[in-house]
């Protein structure tokens, strides 16, 4: 996430390119973005295998719901927005256990507490991933304004707002690489491959069987899921 900035462009963008695969052409309005995992920082000791390697991104119009799932317990996170049925939800499962929080509008989504106080600076570097033109923004964090954290995202991709709720509100295209701070670990996301495919209406609706849970009580389960 952190690249040495005296690296020519040139490399990153062969780096980039070489590890994604871009389907079906750009400026789509619907489909999915497959994220690999990685992990860094204190995880405790949860065995890393019950830890969600991928998160899949599925999105249409201005609607779009992110889910990180385990293969192990069909454990993880989703995250669902739908604008147009003011749906802000998140979903918490951990083997049997069911929880979700629904946000208002314009409310970050549980989880996200360690990137209070984020500065974002777009830069004009620039780089190609998945075969989509890329932007790029600098993040710093209160702790050290030295220390700076590498987001890239597209405008190649139509999605309204995509992260509307998420710590990233400021940018206004789909995120490509990118980290998130939950705790002390620190994930970070990187596109393997855009697919264009029809994605019914019914992904996109409030999920039932799970039980409505506070905004900290669902905190809790994620930092238990990540033994913080």
């Amino acid at each position: 996430m952190r690249f040495n900035l005296t690296l020519p462009l040139a490399v990153v963008i062969l780096v980039f390119s070489a590890s994604c695969l871009h389907q079906d052409g750009k400026n789509i309005s619907q489909g999915e973005i497959h994220y690999s995992i990685n992990y860094a920082g204190s995880i405790g000791a949860i065995p890393k295998e019950v830890l969600p390697k991928s998160m899949v991104v599925s999105f249409k119009d201005n609607k779009i719901l992110f889910e990180m799932i385990s293969p192990v317990g069909n454990s993880g996170i989703m995250n669902l927005a739908n604008p147009e049925k003011d749906i802000y939800d998140t979903y918490f499962s951990l083997f049997t256990i069911k929880y979700y929080y629904a946000a208002k509008k314009g409310e970050m989504y549980p989880g996200f507490e360690a990137m209070e106080g984020m500065e974002l600076k777009k830069t004009d570097r620039t780089a190609v991933l998945c075969g989509f033109n890329c932007k790029n923004a600098e993040v710093t964090f209160p702790s050290d304004r030295n220390k700076k954290y590498d987001v890239w995202y597209t405008n190649e991709i139509n999605v309204m707002n995509p992260n509307a709720s998420s710590p990233f509100h400021e940018i206004d295209g789909v995120l490509m690489n990118f980290f998130f701070l939950i705790g002390h670990s620190e994930l970070e996301f990187t596109a393997e491959t855009v697919y264009r495919r029809d994605i019914p209406n019914k992904v996109f609706e409030h999920r039932e069987k799970f039980v409505k849970a506070s905004r900290e009580d669902i905190i809790k389960f994620i930092n238990k899921m990540l033994m913080l």
